[in-house]
């Protein structure tokens, strides 16, 4: 499994490297986006055509289910201090250069929701 916390991951991606109150906002929006907009159109694309338009489809909604933990998380972190304490300490430069690479774990369908649930069991 790959060294991916997801709670962690959507602290620095909503902080970066400045703490800007409206990146805070846009990464919020950008989770609760691509959970909802690529489980409709990957749902949209499956129920179109061929099998490999419904492949592509299953995929994709897939794929938008793994934004379902870090959108929680990121509502989570929205409320007021919430981001600050769960960054307390964090070397934020070098949080950016360790999940920025592996953000491209968001692309394998499923894991993010098996890392968040074995996370979850964790806490």
């Amino acid at each position: 499994m790959p060294d991916l916390d997801l709670r962690r991951l959507a602290a620095v991606d909503m902080y970066g490297s400045a703490g800007s109150p409206v990146r805070r906002r846009v990464i919020l929006v950008e989770f609760v986006a691509g959970l909802v907009g690529c489980v409709a159109l990957g749902v949209w694309a499956a129920r179109g055509g061929g099998p490999v338009r419904a492949g592509f489809g299953a995929y994709l909604a897939l794929v938008g289910l793994n934004y379902a933990p870090l959108a929680l998380h990121a509502v989570r972190l929205s409320r007021r201090g919430a981001l600050d304490r769960e960054l307390a300490g964090v070397d934020i430069p070098a949080a950016l250069r360790h999940y920025t690479p592996r953000q491209f774990w968001l692309a394998v369908p499923v894991l993010p929701l098996v890392l968040a649930v074995r996370q979850a069991r964790q806490r």
